[in-house]
């Protein structure tokens, strides 16, 4: 047995030796894979944690002086945009028989944009800084689609069903530890206090980290897909038609797809709830637990231990745990509004300190299993460039669904934040009832529930 399988067979648990639904080719490179798939992901969750549209960003915005107006644009540009151009590119992402270099080239992207943003942060100020940063962060976005696109389907080609959370769960919590670290230095390096030029460094690490992604990235063993140019193998666009006309009716007739997107739309309680209650931590007027190095420190603890716990339960049934947590969630977020004025919590004592980020760490803890649950189902559900298709052409409609969830729970917090929370928790539990009802696809009678449903 090589380095690589025994430290692989340490941290993940494999249902069978080989690689069952991989090329034969491919079976003996899974532990090395693997590890360079976490190490990878690990890499790019680490950077992402320097430019968090929620935490870093708004700072560094602070410091510069950039207008308030242009710091609400920072996470619909981050994630929207890394969302909506997808359905546009997935048609030249199907082109390319080696969809590792498609996510060699999103990281190679980030980089760049993030460099470009450590720069500004050094040498800019005012609007203008903040204009150049959003500029930047566009490009980022593109590149982080392209990850996005690229990443489910290389794991799929390279990782047996059984596996795949681990390798997500394995990521997850190696970014956590990195999240903790990052947030004790932070609290170390004068939290609030940090100034340009520190947030500047942050950023230029993060481009580094984005580097190192990309060339551990390149050296996946990743067998030639298909290319979709003039094929007839082609899961969208078949027969000549246009690619959204195709896009649509995956959408309309497949039954499956449609149910998983309907649910991933229901099931945001998890990752729209937690800036709420950072908001109204800071109204509330809390100590410094909570403040930037307090949330990011809770992040990390909560990936760290979700991520390893959710990638087996994800192995086992990924639709279970994504509807379960979902419920959690809102079972959290419900009880979280109903606390604050039955016992008169505020953030001027440690207990009422406490109450807020340990209310962050619940639901970031629920949010790692419903994205493992997710991210999983997503792999297990389709094969090929059906299951690139299908990450597109959701990742796109969730844009959507993020702008206009955005919008309302924006519009409710006019009236008050804990009408935005209530909204959001209803909607989970719609969510987490509708999510299971969708086919089993990980687990040993995956595959056959999955082909039965569509």
């Amino acid at each position: 047995m090589t380095a690589a399988e025994t430290v692989y067979s340490a941290l993940v648990t494999r249902e069978h030796s080989g690689g069952g639904d991989l090329p034969e080719r491919v079976e003996r490179d899974i532990p090395r894979n693997g590890l360079r798939l976490v190490a990878a992901n690990t890499l790019q969750s680490s950077g992402d944690q320097a430019v968090n549209a929620s935490t870093v960003l708004p700072w560094l915005f602070h410091v510069l002086g950039v207008p308030a107006a242009l710091v609400g644009l920072l996470v619909p540009i981050r994630e929207s945009g890394s969302m909506l151009p997808q359905v546009l590119l997935t048609p030249l992402v199907l082109r390319v028989t080696h969809r590792k270099w498609v996510f060699v080239t999103g990281a190679a992207v980030q980089a760049a944009a993030v460099a470009v943003m450590a720069g500004i942060a050094a040498l800019g100020r005012g609007t203008a800084a903040g204009v150049g940063i959003l500029a930047a962060l566009v490009v980022f976005s593109l590149g982080r689609c392209l990850c996005s696109i690229a990443s489910k389907d290389v794991q799929g080609r390279t990782i047996p069903s059984g596996e795949r959370g681990q390798i997500i769960g394995l990521a997850t919590s190696a970014a956590g530890i990195v999240a903790v670290t990052l947030g004790l230095a932070i609290r170390a390096l004068g939290g609030d206090d940090l100034s340009a030029g520190a947030l500047a460094l942050l950023l230029a690490g993060g481009a580094a980290l984005w580097v190192l992604s990309a060339l551990v990235y390149a050296r996946v063993t990743e067998p030639a897909g298909e290319s979709a140019a003039g094929t007839s193998d082609d899961p969208v666009g078949e027969g000549g038609g246009s690619w959204f006309a195709e896009a649509a009716r995956l959408f309309r007739e497949d039954r499956t797809f449609r149910r998983f997107v309907t649910v991933r739309g229901l099931v945001l309680v998890s990752s729209l709830s937690p800036p709420f209650i950072v908001s109204m931590s800071v109204a509330a007027g809390t100590g410094a637990l909570a403040g930037l190095g307090g949330f990011i420190l809770a992040s990390g603890v909560a990936s760290l231990i979700g991520g390893r716990i959710f990638g087996r339960v994800a192995d086992r049934s990924s639709r279970r745990l994504m509807a379960g947590a979902a419920a959690a969630a809102s079972v959290v977020t419900l009880g979280f509004v109903a606390a604050v004025p039955l016992f008169g919590v505020d953030g001027s004592s440690g207990p009422g300190t406490a109450f807020f980020v340990g209310g962050y760490f619940l639901l970031t803890l629920l949010h790692s299993g419903v994205r493992v649950g997710r991210k999983t189902y997503v792999v297990d559900v389709a094969e090929g460039d059906l299951r690139t298709t299908y990450v597109a052409v959701s990742n796109s409609a969730m844009g959507v669904i993020l702008l206009v969830i955005g919008g309302i729970t924006s519009a409710l917090a006019l009236a008050g934040v804990e009408w935005a929370l209530v909204f959001l928790a209803v909607l989970g539990v719609i969510g987490a009832v509708s999510g299971l009802r969708m086919p089993e696809v990980s687990g040993p009678s995956g595959a056959s529930g999955a082909s039965g449903a569509r």
